[in-house]
């Protein structure tokens, strides 16, 4: 049994500003795991809970994955935790261990650019619009207020 504070499912959730059937939804998909449960069957979180919680949330709203990619990316960062764990221990060759870390990494930096391409395509969109509306507002001699008016 841990000896650092438990956490009931309410107190996590609105700590994190999420609800409490968002945290049950995590669980079934397998994205975080309460670390203890109450002798009543209640869900307890620890730090390391409550850390996983933030990770998915930023992985979310940030990045602006879907639980499907983010599912893969925490399953990355728990397999690269495990063979920091075998690599230490030296159960495994060292040599495998480095070459599959380095597979979940590309794999994961290949998530992460897929991502960045469709925002670099959005951001391209919005900055040919802002360029119409300049030439527009030129056109019709009208000065464009500070605020409309991004800075690159």
């Amino acid at each position: 049994m841990t000896t650092e504070p438990l956490y009931r499912i309410g107190e996590i959730a609105d700590e994190l500003g999420v609800s409490t059937r968002t945290l049950r939804y995590y669980e079934e998909l397998g994205l975080v795991r309460p670390s203890a449960y109450s002798k009543g069957g209640s869900r307890r979180y620890v730090e390391a809970d409550r850390d996983r919680i933030l990770r998915i949330r930023e992985l979310q709203a940030v990045m602006g994955f879907n639980l499907q990619d983010i599912r893969e990316i925490l399953h990355a960062d728990d397999r690269l935790a495990e063979l920091r764990s075998e690599y230490a221990r030296g159960v495994s060759p060292k040599q495998d261990i480095v070459i599959e870390a380095a597979r979940l990494n590309a794999h994961t930096q290949e998530q992460v650019l897929a991502k960045m391409a469709v925002l670099e395509a959005y951001l391209a969109e919005l900055r040919q619009k802002a360029d119409r509306y300049r030439e527009k507002a030129a056109e019709l001699g009208i000065a464009l207020p500070e605020d409309a008016v991004p800075a690159m």
